[in-house]
C-alpha cells in the first residue's frame, strides 16, 4: 500500500504542475468529478485508467513509474573525495551537472561538444561515484534525492565561491526573466526562523519542478540560476559608526 500511495502522490504533483484539476480530468475522460475524487481518495486505479490520466499530461505510464522511482533515491550528500573528483575535471563536472538536470545521453552529446565515447567514460565514472546508475543503451538513473545538498564548505561550495558566484552576480538583472531582490531589516529570532523555513521550502519546490519538467524536450527548457541567501548582516560602511 505504501508504494501505491507514493505513486498516487507523484501523480497528483504532476497534475498540479500542469494545472489539471479533478473537474478537467473528469471532463476529458467522460467521468463525473465525484468519481474522479473518489478514485484519487481510495487510490484505486485500473492500469487502463492510470494510463489515460498519464496521456492527458502527454506522458507514458512508464514515465510516471520512472519519476516515482527517482523520488525514492537515498543519496543526500557526497563525500569529500567524491566532490573533489568532480571539481578536478571540468568535463566530468559538466556531465555531472547535465545528469543532475536530468538530460539524457543523447541530449548531452547533442547539446555539448562532447563525443559519445568521452560521455560514456564520464558517465561510468559517475556510476562508480554512486551518483548515477548507468543502464543498458546509455540510459541514466539518478541516485541522488530531491533534498540533495553539497557539503558545507566542501570542494563544490569552495569551487562555487571561487569560480561561479562573482560571474553569476555580474549582471544588472534588468532583462525579461531576470530578477534580483535584496532586502534587509530588523527581525526577531522567531521571524528569522520563519524566513529560513521559507527559503528551504522554495529550494525544495525548485527541485520538484525540475524533476517534473525532466520529461519535456530540451528546447522547451532553459538553464536557470537561483541564489538564496540569508544571514545576520551589517553594511561594512556602517561598521565604524556602530556604538560598541
Amino acid at each position: 500500500m505504501a508504494q501505491i500511495k507514493a505513486v498516487v502522490e507523484t501523480l497528483k504533483k504532476l497534475l498540479k504542475s500542469q494545472q489539471l484539476t479533478y473537474a478537467e480530468i473528469a471532463r476529458r475522460l467522460g467521468m463525473s468529478e465525484a468519481n474522479v475524487k473518489r478514485m484519487f481518495a481510495s487510490r484505486r486505479f485500473s492500469l487502463e485508467r492510470l494510463e489515460q490520466i498519464c496521456h492527458l499530461m502527454q506522458m507514458e505510464l512508464s514515465d510516471l513509474f520512472q519519476l516515482y522511482e527517482e523520488s525514492r533515491q537515498q543519496v543526500t550528500q557526497l563525500t569529500q573525495e567524491q566532490e573533489r573528483e568532480l571539481v578536478s575535471d571540468t568535463r566530468l563536472l559538466l556531465v555531472a551537472v547535465s545528469v543532475r538536470n536530468r538530460l539524457s545521453f543523447n541530449e548531452i552529446i547533442t547539446h555539448y561538444n562532447i563525443s559519445e565515447t568521452e560521455c560514456i567514460r564520464h558517465l561510468a565514472r559517475l556510476d562508480r561515484l554512486k551518483i548515477i546508475d548507468l543502464l543498458p543503451n546509455n540510459r541514466i538513473k539518478l541516485r541522488i534525492s530531491e533534498d540533495f545538498r553539497w557539503l558545507p564548505n566542501g570542494p563544490i561550495e569552495r569551487y562555487f565561491e571561487q569560480q561561479i558566484q562573482a560571474q553569476f552576480l555580474k549582471s544588472g538583472f534588468r532583462l525579461a526573466g531576470q530578477q534580483r531582490l535584496f532586502i534587509f531589516g530588523l527581525l526577531s529570532e522567531a521571524s528569522h526562523q520563519v524566513m529560513m523555513t521559507k527559503l528551504q521550502l522554495l529550494a525544495k519546490e525548485f527541485a520538484e519542478l525540475q524533476r517534473q519538467d525532466a520529461l519535456l524536450p530540451l528546447d522547451k527548457k532553459e538553464n536557470l540560476g537561483l541564489l538564496l541567501a540569508l544571514r545576520p548582516w551589517e553594511f561594512d560602511l556602517f561598521q565604524p559608526m556602530l556604538r560598541r
